[in-house]
């Protein structure tokens, strides 16, 4: 438990963890102009991130290289210099100096060339829109870092033509606990919704009573699936669509073909309408998977979550909801929950308020599930403190014996069944390896 607050093995976690992985720090549709930045958190690193009149993003490290001033000092904006306001220097959206006041003084100096003088730039790629920087600029690529996960990463940000985009900024929130409280929960926890989230059975739609599956607050059902673990710490978990198709339509799902699954219950955020896109942007096999054991939460290594989850209305139908948090660490105690919300560019209005809507009132500041999940967090971290507290092992024992189903055509380290602990356990073998490497 000690790791959970420990401020040594903190500042270790700021060098070797999220000063080499792959961090998202926003989506491109944030600043869609040129000029357009707005300023995010690599760790404890203050970043801008910027468009140039090229169109290309780029990430800058906030400090002034003469004294150190933090430079853009408002969360967003639009802006081709940006000018510290301490002693003056500026900088283009690329990061590149382009002086000091009073040039024929050189206040900058002649020891150093001005292409020596720039902010620093951080490596910096795009996917699906999504915006991911890291500072080690030699070290491997975002695919992979992503590996065998990207496989089903690209079900939920590359299946259609126009791309997602966000309603409006991240709703942004403190909680005082370590951030590796939230990130490892994140790494596909089941199990925690059986007792944590109860009450998404007893008054939400999640189960119902006559199916033969137990009372109304059973959620056992719902933690049946496939999940995916990753060697870099990535986890997906799977759940079966068959129960959900089954309630909407009546029809038995292993009789439908993959087509008519689709237009039964299209994947979250998407309508009917919209499903032909799928067709264009994946393969039979992830179209397979999609409509039968869809990613529907999880996590990327260190501190995102996704949830592309299937929320239940009253009359029978549900409403998809696209979100992602990351949870960016604030001292060995304390972190800022972020969480973004979007939905498909070509999703109908009268969806996108709906999707906004309830996903604000279930993962939002205030949403019915987070305040679940930050009520933990903390005790955690305070129990890690204790002096016998902070001795005591986390436990994660509950392990698949199962590999992946006949037939499963994707990658990656697959188990089926009830949900278990390896996902999070892989978590933490790399967290292991970055803590440990030279």
């Amino acid at each position: 438990m000690r790791v959970l607050s420990d401020r040594e093995i903190y500042q270790l976690e700021m060098e070797k963890v999220f000063g080499k992985t792959w961090l998202m720090l926003g989506h491109e549709s944030e600043i869609p102009n040129p000029g357009d930045f707005m300023v995010r958190d690599m760790g404890e690193d203050s970043v801008i991130v910027t468009r140039d009149k090229s169109g290309e993003v780029h990430v800058l490290l906030n400090v002034c290289p003469h004294r150190g001033m933090r430079v853009a000092l408002t969360d967003c904006g639009n802006s081709q210099i940006h000018k510290c306001i301490y002693h003056g220097w500026a900088f283009r959206p690329n990061g590149d100096f382009i002086g000091a006041p009073v040039e024929k003084e050189k206040m900058h100096g002649s020891m150093l060339e001005k292409s020596e003088l720039g902010l620093k730039r951080a490596r910096c790629t795009l996917y699906g829109g999504l915006i991911f920087a890291t500072w080690n600029i030699e070290g491997p690529s975002f695919d992979e870092f992503l590996g065998d996960a990207k496989w089903y990463y690209d079900m939920l940000f590359l299946r259609s033509d126009k791309g997602m985009e966000v309603l409006g900024p991240p709703q942004r929130f403190i909680v005082n606990a370590n951030w590796k409280t939230a990130g490892e929960q994140s790494a596909a926890d089941g199990f925690h919704t059986l007792t944590l989230h109860r009450w998404l059975g007893e008054i939400g739609n999640y189960s119902k009573k006559g199916e033969g599956e137990g009372d109304g607050a059973d959620l056992s059902p719902e933690m049946y699936g496939v999940e995916v673990s990753s060697p870099h710490g990535h986890a997906l978990r799977c759940i079966d669509l068959a129960r959900k198709i089954r309630r909407i339509t009546g029809l038995d799902p292993e009789k439908l073909s993959v087509e008519e699954k689709l237009e039964a219950l299209p994947p979250a955020g998407m309508t009917v309408e919209m499903v032909d896109q799928l067709k264009r942007n994946l393969s039979e096999d992830q179209l397979k998977v999609l409509t039968s054991m869809p990613p529907q939460v999880g996590g990327m290594f260190p501190n995102i979550l996704f949830g592309f989850v299937y929320i239940p209305q009253p009359d029978g139908s549900v409403v998809g909801s696209m979100t992602m948090h990351t949870y960016i660490p604030r001292g060995p105690d304390k972190l800022e929950f972020c969480n973004w919300i979007f939905a498909e560019k070509d999703a109908p209005p009268e969806l996108r308020q709906k999707m906004l809507e309830q996903t604000v009132q279930l993962f939002g500041t205030s949403g019915m599930v987070e305040q679940d999940d930050s009520d933990t967090w903390p005790h955690m971290t305070l129990s890690a403190k204790g002096a016998m507290g902070k001795h005591i092992t986390m436990k994660y024992q509950a392990v698949y014996e199962t590999g992946a189903p006949e037939g499963w055509p994707g990658p990656g380290i697959v188990n089926e069944g009830f949900t278990k602990d390896d996902t999070q356990w892989h978590w933490w073998l790399y967290w292991n390896e970055l803590m440990n490497a030279d």
